[in-house]
């Protein structure tokens, strides 16, 4: 694999794992009742604990995509 296509790679990677990131969000904010509900049941969870796992999930996420995502592009880009 060249490195043109792995920079290509990791591109497409971090816009793909930033749209699921903001799609998510988007999804937890404006349906936060719904979705509640709906997970609360699933999983056995009090709904008054699930904001504080969502807010979790979210920044596990983010912290992922940077690192295994956004970082290798840029080093890639730099050295590109």
């Amino acid at each position: 694999m060249s490195l043109a296509q792995l920079t290509a790679f990791f591109g497409w990677c971090t816009v793909i794992n930033f749209a699921v990131l903001c799609i998510t969000s988007l999804i937890l904010v404006l349906g936060r009742g719904p979705i509640s509900a709906m997970h609360s049941r699933l999983m056995g969870v009090a709904e008054t604990r699930l904001p504080h796992l969502y807010f979790q999930f979210i920044a596990f996420y983010k912290l992922t995509f940077l690192v295994f995502n956004l970082v290798p592009y840029i080093a890639l880009r730099i050295t590109a």
